[in-house]
């Protein structure tokens, strides 16, 4: 079993971040950076706070090992309580539309001037600037425009999108390794940055491999023309086949499937012979079962996966083995839960949550109480100094 993190330490312990961001993008980054140890502060409207708690299994998954607090940033008292926290930070994160902390008196000049080092990260669908800044969307939208849909376009691809939302995911991905970068940064510096994120921008860079051949007049790698790639039914469920373009996976998986006489074909020869393949693997495939399949093609050196129900990947061994789904014990208050943790391992021990999701402002007086208590003129961290002094600890 792959070694867990039960004191809430990580290679950010000692980071204070404060997260204005809802709903998905900013949850899901500070979710990461919570595990990892940081002392993550959800700053929540007094009215409801997220928007996502509407949905509480989907709000406790992102937003577990974190505290909260309420502001009204439309107050005075709520703005200047906020400077308070960001005076002690060295993250924070927001999610609103550019030019809305501006209007608050809040923006990155006013921030920096109550903490020259705070990293701040502002996640957007389009960015801070340019034609479509001000353009409302949601992930379907940032999809296209980023391209990833153009098989639509062409009618080579029909049917529903999925549901899993890549934009606010890359973004997500990209505002830590943003906030990481910066903070590294800062070390050297002294001071903090501003960065911006865009979810369309994340999710442009992800179409490279794509754009590139485009962009310079040349063809696609055409993977998904490969017929030893893809998705097939077996009698009693679905499997993949990963076939890369690779002759080496090709001919055992021919072998397993007594399809010598193509064992040979290359890949463009395959390419070129899609339909005829991809039928006479089908059929193949359909004689036993899911788990019998992925046995023997496991076996051979085959690239290949079950594919999984929800319930199915809380059971898969491998899943356990990697210690990928931790339980936040029972508090007095709440029940225990299981959660999925970060992925990431550091020499081998994995950071993971340490406390359930915090109810609305559950932490508020907490937080605000033990800034109450520091001295005048304390430094925070991003002080000349350099030192690290947040104030509100785990």
């Amino acid at each position: 079993m792959t070694g867990t993190d039960t004191g809430g330490q990580g290679p950010l312990s000692g980071i204070v971040v404060l997260s204005l961001a809802e709903q998905y993008p900013g949850p899901y980054a500070t979710l990461l950076m919570a595990d990892m140890g940081a002392d993550v502060i959800l700053v929540e409207r007094p009215a409801g706070g997220d928007p996502a708690r509407q949905f509480p299994a989907f709000y406790e998954a992102l937003n577990r090992n974190k505290r909260s607090v309420t502001l009204d940033l439309k107050s005075a008292e709520g703005r200047e309580n906020l400077l308070r926290l960001v005076r002690t930070a060295d993250v924070l994160l927001e999610g609103y539309r550019p030019g809305t902390m501006g209007r608050l008196g809040l923006g990155p000049d006013v921030l920096h001037q109550a903490n020259p080092g705070l990293v701040i990260a502002s996640i957007s669908g389009f960015g801070q600037d340019g034609p479509y800044r001000d353009r409302p969307a949601h992930d379907l939208s940032y999809l296209a425009t980023a391209g990833m849909l153009h098989e639509y376009v062409s009618g080579e691809r029909t049917g529903p999108v999925g549901q899993l939302a890549i934009g606010d995911l890359s973004s997500a991905m990209f505002a830590t390794v943003g906030v990481l970068g910066a903070l590294l940064q800062r070390a050297s510096t002294g001071k903090g940055a501003h960065v911006d994120v865009s979810m369309t921008d994340g999710l442009v860079s992800w179409m490279s491999t794509q754009l590139v051949p485009v962009l310079n007049g040349e063809p696609l790698a055409g993977i998904e023309h490969e017929p030893g790639y893809g998705l097939y039914p077996t009698s009693d469920g679905l499997i993949t086949l990963s076939v890369a373009h690779e002759d080496w996976f090709w001919r055992p998986l021919c072998e397993v499937l007594g399809m010598q006489d193509v064992a040979a074909l290359t890949g463009s020869e395959r390419i070129a012979r899609e339909d005829e393949l991809r039928e006479r693997i089908g059929k193949e495939l359909a004689t036993r079962t899911r788990d019998e399949w992925v046995e023997v093609l496991d076996a051979a050196g085959v690239p290949v996966g079950p594919v999984h129900t929800l319930e199915e990947v809380g059971d898969d061994p491998h899943v356990k083995a990697r210690g990928l789904l931790v339980d936040i014990p029972a508090d007095g208050v709440r029940p225990s839960r299981r959660h999925v943790r970060q992925p990431l391992l550091f020499d081998g021990v994995a950071a993971a949550p340490t406390r359930h999701v915090p109810a609305l402002g559950e932490h508020t007086d907490e937080v605000l109480a033990a800034l109450a208590e520091e001295t005048t003129g304390a430094q925070g961290p991003g002080a000349p100094d350099g030192a690290l002094r947040p104030v509100v600890g785990s």
